[in-house]
């Protein structure tokens, strides 16, 4: 087995990142500091200037990401004076004028989001998660993140109309059709844009831990077996260890020592679970050779 490299970096990511190639990873996958949020840890960049602060960032992640690569970036918008701030859009903007595509956009359902009660919306029960790309053609791996087809396939698929085998235009003519008896025999199905994952429920001494099911879904989906995933903000370290448990190589950035240190111990178990595997995987094959001889 290829020994999976794992690098925790303490440091702004605008600096640390100087020091790799062009061309380097094939996806980043992060989830940064929300404007003016976790103010006692990472200092709370004000909505205002938040574009500003982010590009000279995006710059370098531009330049270390595979021609094939992919950029996801996990952010939301927060309420200011009572509307939505539009920071957000402005980043989405402002990241096209400096280069990327915007692929596509995915929507995280918080299945377990915080309750509250607030005068004028709802509870949060969703983030952004936008998809970037330096060209039009990437690596996706589709066929990884396909989820089983559901019971209700048995009970519709048991007796099909003579509609459901041809092509059924909409009735509205809207462009769209369909044709049922296309699932006959599949037993999985490529998932939609929205992904349903609960958030976790310890928060690792970090004041903002996105679930492990995230980064998961993204690195199955872009990257193979000993790819380089970057979290430039890697917190406690959950993209890190995620990338460990999937056989990718991965570096990991945070401005802050001790969510570094927090980061180490977090991936240094898989460290050290792969190696014991391998080196019994050894020893047993000593064995039976040694028998056979």
């Amino acid at each position: 087995m290829e020994q999976i490299k794992t690098k925790i970096e303490n440091g702004d990511c605008l600096k640390v990142l100087k020091q790799y190639p062009d061309n380097f990873f094939n996806l980043i996958v992060t989830s940064p500091p929300y404007a003016d949020s976790r103010s006692k840890t990472y200092g709370g960049i004000k909505p205002n200037v938040y574009v500003e602060w982010f590009l000279p960032r995006a710059k370098e992640f531009l330049r270390v990401l595979k021609p094939d690569g992919t950029f996801i970036l996990n952010i939301k918008e927060k309420a200011v004076n009572g509307e939505r701030h539009t920071y957000v859009i402005e980043l989405i903007l402002a990241l096209r004028e400096q280069g990327w595509f915007w692929t596509e956009e995915y929507v995280w359902h918080k299945k377990n989001c915080f309750p509250g009660k607030w005068p004028n919306r709802f509870r949060d029960a969703w983030e952004r998660c936008l998809q970037f790309n330096k060209s039009k053609k990437f690596n996706m791996y589709q066929e990884e993140v396909m989820v089983p087809m559901g019971d209700w396939a048995k009970t519709r698929l048991k007796k099909l109309s003579n509609t459901d085998r041809t092509r059924d235009e909409s009735k509205v003519k809207s462009g769209f059709g369909k044709n049922i008896s296309n699932w006959i025999g599949r037993e999985m199905a490529y998932p939609t844009n929205v992904l349903h994952f609960a958030t976790e429920c310890y928060n690792k001494n970090h004041s903002a831990v996105f679930p492990k099911s995230l980064p998961e879904w993204f690195i199955k989906l872009f990257t193979k077996k000993y790819d380089w995933v970057l979290d430039p903000f890697v917190g406690s370290g959950t993209t890190a260890e995620v990338a460990q448990s999937l056989h990718r190589n991965s570096v990991g950035i945070d401005v802050l020592p001790e969510y570094c240190e927090l980061a180490k111990k977090s991936t240094a178990h898989y460290q050290y679970k792969i190696c014991e595997d391998q080196a019994e995987y050894e020893t047993n094959k000593q064995r039976k050779n040694s028998g056979v001889c």
